[in-house]
């Protein structure tokens, strides 16, 4: 079997393999936000085009695609967010890492990720009293946006260059200016 084959059938054949799933305390939501009350608990939140307000203890991990993680309780795993907005109170606890792709982070006085905090491509508002257990990845939106921009100016002056000069020798070829 050729070398490039095996690594894409390799993960075929784990994305097909049965997993069992313990989703008794668990919230996966398509379009329906997720509130987790200061007196409750749930293990995992996900979440498609919907928000996440947990006040309450989340003891595994919160994902959310498309929508915005408001937190005021305490994370004990990852908080993830695709194209939203992550708030954190004050006194916020977030044990594992926190990642925002495409979105914005505002973090509140003394709130505490364990592990890494990243934003990448987005803005993050964080006053000095934030602690962060490893490292902190800040990503700003214009390192996405300023190469394309580029490009396309430079392709703009290479279309006006060349119409200005196909212009000159079009008109070269008249011995007086061309009537309207």
């Amino acid at each position: 079997m050729p070398r490039a084959l095996f690594v894409p059938l390799l993960a075929a054949a784990l994305a097909l393999a049965p997993v069992s799933a313990h989703a008794s305390h668990d919230a996966v939501q398509f379009g329906s936000n997720i509130d987790v009350t200061g007196d409750n608990s749930i293990h995992d939140a996900v979440c498609f085009f919907c928000s996440v307000r947990a006040d309450g203890v989340v003891s595994g991990d919160i994902v959310v695609f498309f929508g915005d993680i408001r937190l005021a309780g305490e994370a004990h795993h990852d908080v993830v967010n695709f194209f939203g907005t992550i708030t954190a109170a004050d006194n916020t606890v977030i044990r594992g890492d926190m990642v925002s792709f495409f979105g914005s982070v505002h973090l509140g006085e003394n709130v505490s990720v364990g592990k890494d905090l990243v934003a990448m491509f987005g803005i993050m508002d964080a006053p000095a009293s934030v602690s962060v257990g490893h490292d902190r990845v800040v990503q700003p939106p214009w390192v996405i946006v300023f190469p394309p921009l580029v490009l396309v100016l430079i392709i703009f002056l290479i279309v006006h260059e060349y119409r200005s000069r196909r212009r000159r020798q079009l008109m070269q070829g008249y011995p007086f200016p061309p009537r309207p």
